[in-house]
C-alpha cells in the first residue's frame, strides 16, 4: 500500500506590503529596521518553508505515477480518475477533504491566473465537451501530474502539447482549511500518520504579523525623522 508523507500544502503571502509602508524611507533604512526587529530572518524563512512544502506535496504526488485510471477510483489499490486521484494526494498529504468532482473542486478553490501558477495549484481542462471535466495538479515548468482516460496511468503531461492548450479551462488554488466546500477528514478518516496543519496557516499569519509589525516600525521612524527636521 502506498503512503505520502503528510506535508503542508502550498500558500503564498504578501510580504511586500511593509515594503511600501513608508514610501520615502532607504532600502538601508528599511534593512537595519529589519535585522533589528528580527524580521528578515522571519520572513526568508516563512517563505522557504511555503516553498520547500509546495515541493514535498508534489514529490508525493509523484509517487502515484504509473497508477492505472479507474473511473470513479479514489486509492492506489484500485485505481484513479482525474478527480479522485487529485481528492487523495491533498486528502493524504494535507489533511484537507475536496469535493468529489472535478467541477466541484473548481468551485471550491481559488481562480488564480495561468500566469501565477505555482507547484500543487489545480489546473482544469475541457475534454468532455463541459466545464471543468478533467483536473490535474500543476507540478511547474508548464507541466501537470493527472490520471487521464480509461487504459492509461497516473502521467505527466506538458501544457503546451496543442491537445491540452485548446482544451485549458482555468487554474486554481487551494484555500486554508474552512473554506467553501473543503473540509477536514473526521479523525476516523484520517490515515494512519496524523497529518499537519493545513496549508500553511501559522506561516501566512506570522508573515502577516511581521509586514504588519514592519509597517508600524517604519511610520514609527518617518515620525522621528519629521521631527528632527523641525
Amino acid at each position: 500500500m502506498r503512503k505520502i508523507a503528510p506535508v503542508l500544502v502550498i500558500a503564498s503571502a504578501l510580504l511586500a506590503a511593509g515594503a511600501q509602508a513608508a514610501p520615502g524611507n532607504s532600502n538601508d533604512d528599511m534593512d537595519k529596521l529589519l535585522v533589528d526587529k528580527g524580521l528578515l530572518a522571519q520572513i526568508g524563512q516563512v517563505r522557504q518553508n511555503v516553498s520547500n512544502k509546495a515541493s514535498e506535496l508534489v514529490v508525493n504526488a509523484m509517487g502515484f505515477l504509473g497508477v492505472p485510471y479507474k473511473r470513479g477510483g479514489n486509492n492506489a489499490e484500485t485505481g484513479f480518475d482525474c478527480s479522485g486521484f487529485v481528492r487523495a494526494i491533498y486528502e493524504q498529504s494535507v489533511g484537507l477533504l475536496l469535493p468529489r468532482r472535478a467541477e466541484q473542486q473548481a468551485a471550491a478553490t481559488q481562480r488564480i491566473d495561468k500566469n501565477d501558477l505555482q507547484p500543487g495549484d489545480l489546473v482544469f481542462f475541457n475534454t468532455m465537451r463541459r466545464a471543468f471535466s478533467h483536473v490535474g495538479i500543476y507540478v511547474g515548468d508548464g507541466k501537470f501530474i493527472h490520471s487521464p482516460k480509461p487504459g492509461a496511468e497516473v502521467r505527466v503531461e506538458s501544457m503546451g502539447v496543442s491537445y491540452w492548450q485548446r482544451r485549458f479551462d482555468g487554474a486554481r488554488r487551494v484555500q486554508p482549511a474552512g473554506g467553501a466546500g473543503i473540509e477536514t477528514p473526521r479523525p476516523a478518516a484520517l490515515p494512519a500518520q496524523q497529518p499537519q496543519a493545513s496549508l500553511a496557516a501559522p506561516e501566512i499569519q506570522s508573515a502577516q504579523a511581521a509586514a504588519a509589525q514592519l509597517a508600524a516600525g517604519l511610520q514609527a521612524q518617518q515620525g522621528q525623522q519629521e521631527q528632527y527636521r523641525r
